[in-house]
């Protein structure tokens, strides 16, 4: 392990002793953690051997800042986007340092709080819940230096019917840094959170940005969760998205992957309850020498249980994607129905995209498929609209936005589908000059 990573880093920190003690008990593991290689099966194709974690060193306190009224850096269009809001959460290298919240939300006992400073005394027994379930080396270095994070928090029955906005901004040369958003959706509760990750383009530099999301979803709650990732070409993201599901419960995750040099996001489900329900989706588009890595798990431990997964990619130049998912059928997860699908488009010579779906079923009466493809455009889609006179280019901008449109008109935000619509525009001009 890196000798910047030690547990003096950890301390020094600060915040509430819980979270201290938290930290200290993580860095201690760490010291046993064997990390990964792309011999691993779960890192098969990444690109895990070119992390050297010498190259970084854990957000100092000073580095991290402290609470204050300013948004992060684009702070205010980046949240316009996404259209009206409940609420706001800003955070900047981990630590929240704004955070809003609707009157008559607050009222009703909704929370939305930094994890550090929050006043909720079930805070630190609902961190790490879902994510203790599904551990690795990078949910143990985030653990070790955790500096706080997003806490939104619904009770049972509320509904709130605008989205919650957390915005992570991480920046700084040569900096690690650990973002968490902990949402808690009581029973019969319904909200919606958008986050959004981003960072600048540090030439000459790097980031690394280690995150966690943790997703509790209690019985017959409904919950939206769309995460977009817009890092600056030098960043490293790895990130783990872990939602428990309950009874009677509705799950509606949709990701974003458009920035980065390597992203990785491990995304997870748990179905833990009688007729609970998971929808994954993702959208993702590399460029340039990109690498857009998912790792998927669908979870059935409940009977009458149902996921659906779609997710799609583009790419090109020298980028590559990963995809890798497994359906989990667990042996109570009897009359569950279960889908998994995976599409991608290959734009130039010299990228690539890996698609590797899985099934495990320990079940009875179930009901279960998948899919998957990678290739070109499709040459009778372009013979088609160039026949009735559209220009090759722009034959090339529809076909990719129509297939992107199924998974962009269902996103939680649907107000933040015509930005994303125009970053994939940007990605493929960007080849015509």
């Amino acid at each position: 392990m890196a000798a910047a990573f030690s547990s003096d880093a950890a301390r020094a920190l600060g915040g509430p002793n819980w979270l201290v003690d938290r930290r200290l008990a993580a860095s201690e593991e760490l010291a046993g953690v064997v990390w990964p290689t792309p011999a691993d099966e779960i890192w098969r194709y990444s690109r895990i051997d070119e992390l050297d974690l010498d190259r970084y060193h854990p957000a100092t306190a000073p580095e991290v800042g402290e609470p204050g009224p300013e948004p992060a850096p684009g702070g205010g269009p980046v949240a316009a986007e996404a259209g009206e809001r409940a609420g706001l959460v800003v955070v900047r290298n981990g630590r929240v340092v704004h955070h809003e919240l609707d009157e008559q939300l607050v009222a009703k006992d909704v929370v939305v709080c930094g994890l550090a400073t929050c006043e909720q005394a079930d805070v630190a027994a609902l961190l790490g819940s879902c994510s203790a379930a599904s551990p690795d080396a990078f949910t143990v270095l985030h653990d070790a230096f955790l500096p706080g994070g997003a806490f939104v928090k619904v009770p049972a029955g509320v509904v709130v019917d605008k989205p919650i906005i957390v915005l992570h901004w991480s920046e700084g040369d040569g900096l690690a840094t650990f973002p968490h958003t902990l949402v808690v959706a009581g029973e019969s509760a319904e909200v919606t959170v958008l986050d959004r990750f981003g960072s600048p383009d540090i030439r000459g530099g790097s980031h690394l940005v280690d995150a966690v999301v943790e997703v509790i979803v209690g019985d017959n709650a409904r919950v939206g969760y769309l995460s977009v990732q817009e890092h600056g070409p030098h960043t490293w993201h790895v990130a783990l998205q872990r939602a428990h599901v309950g009874r009677d419960a509705s799950l509606h995750s949709s990701a974003v992957a458009l920035g980065g040099d390597y992203a990785r996001l491990r995304s997870e489900s748990l179905l833990a309850g009688d007729s609970g329900e998971s929808d994954l989706m993702a959208v993702y588009f590399g460029d340039h020498t990109q690498m857009l890595d998912f790792r998927t798990l669908q979870d059935h431990d409940a009977p009458n249980t149902r996921s659906d997964l779609l997710f799609k990619g583009a790419v090109e130049d020298e980028a590559h994607s990963v995809y890798s998912g497994l359906i989990h059928l667990r042996k109570p997860a009897r009359k569950a129905l279960a889908s998994q699908t995976n599409r991608n488009l290959v734009l130039t010579e010299g990228a690539g995209a890996e698609s590797i779906p899985n099934l495990e079923i320990e079940a009875n009466d179930v009901r279960c498929s998948h899919a998957s493809a990678v290739g070109p455009i499709d040459e009778d889609q372009l013979y088609y609209l160039e026949s009735r006179g559209v220009p090759p280019d722009e034959a090339e901008r529809l076909i990719v936005l129509g297939f992107f449109d199924d998974v962009l008109d269902r996103l939680p935000v649907p107000t933040l589908a015509r930005a994303l619509r125009r970053t994939v525009v940007e990605k493929l001009e960007h080849r015509r000059g």
